[in-house]
């Protein structure tokens, strides 16, 4: 009935090995595309964006940012 011995060094840098493939693989999500494809996801984005201002109730009783 012996422990398993483990070397935290190795350990360490297998974590952190980890941790870097994780963020690499966001990093190849966000960045990884084509100026046309982040072109048309920008112009799609803004589209949605003054589509919902365009509908927005704006109510004359309350401001934003008021307490009151």
């Amino acid at each position: 009935m012996t422990a398993d011995i483990v070397n935290l060094r190795r350990a360490r840098k297998a974590k952190q090995r980890h941790e870097a493939e994780g963020e690499a693989a966001a990093n190849r999500i966000k960045f990884g595309r084509a100026k046309a494809e982040r072109k048309a996801s920008e112009a799609e984005r803004d589209r949605a964006a003054r589509s919902l201002d365009g509908v927005r109730r704006h109510d004359g009783s309350a401001t934003e940012g008021s307490d009151t």
